[in-house]
């Protein structure tokens, strides 16, 4: 605003100083063109000013914060006494999560006295459909003692998930189907199922998998990942 007032006075000024028409059309001309360019840098400035202002995207987790985190009645696997304790939370639909199975098995087998490991349902049901159906088949297989030859089962097959293949696993791993069926449908599994969900979101679980090492997240999802924390974890205990 301030430029524009000074360009209208030069003209002012001109006019008063005994210009000719033709200096007054030229210093005109130069004052539209200032002004033009003046507006262009100030929507400029705005369209900056306004990306300024967005809001900042949600919070990176803090990989130093330690969760409580329950066993619960989640299945098991590796010694109850364990010193450590990896929790986590996956989806039988989600591929990243059949990587990390396979990689869990290899920390289980380097550590086979000092951790267990800890599955918690965490279906992600706005984009994987067959996931709750998943999750409430393997904790029905484990009301028969079955819950891990379910659970490989699955993720073997994590993109066949549907009613029929999941009556299929459970004639494969050895099931009475009919009381897995009966099982699979109740409210205890249901509410096993929300409870863990309601874990997960306690725990500000965004994805899948999400896995702790008592009670920390871990950020490094590799097997030098799981064996410095791993490993400090004992350090600790020590």
């Amino acid at each position: 605003m301030r430029i524009r007032v000074l360009a209208v006075a030069a003209v002012v000024a001109l006019l008063g100083c005994g210009a000719t028409p033709q200096d007054v059309d030229e210093l005109k001309k130069n004052q539209k063109d200032i002004l033009a360019k003046l507006d262009a840098l100030t929507g400029e400035v705005k369209k900056v000013q306004t990306a300024g202002a967005r809001p900042a995207g949600p919070a990176q987790p803090d990989p130093n914060k330690v969760y409580a985190l329950n066993v619960g009645s989640s299945p098991i696997k590796g010694p109850k006494e364990a010193p450590v304790t990896i929790v986590e939370f996956s989806d039988y639909q989600c591929p990243f999560c059949a990587q990390a199975d396979a990689l869990i098995e290899e920390v289980l087998a380097d550590y086979p006295n000092d951790v267990r490991f800890v599955y918690k349902q965490f279906p992600l049901t706005t984009i994987h459909p067959n996931a709750m159906p998943a999750s409430k088949a393997a904790l029905a297989a484990g009301k028969q003692g079955k819950y891990w030859e379910m659970h490989k089962v699955l993720f073997q097959n994590s993109r066949a998930l549907g009613p029929e293949q999941l009556k299929q696993y459970a004639q494969q791993v050895g099931l009475d189907v009919a009381k897995w069926e009966a099982d699979m449908n109740s409210p205890e599994i249901a509410e096993q199922v929300n409870a863990e969900m309601r874990e997960a979101q306690a725990a500000e679980v965004r994805g899948t998998p999400s896995i702790f090492v008592n009670g920390k997240r871990l950020m490094n999802r590799s097997k030098d990942g799981f064996k410095v924390m791993i490993d400090e974890a004992l350090k600790a205990k020590a």
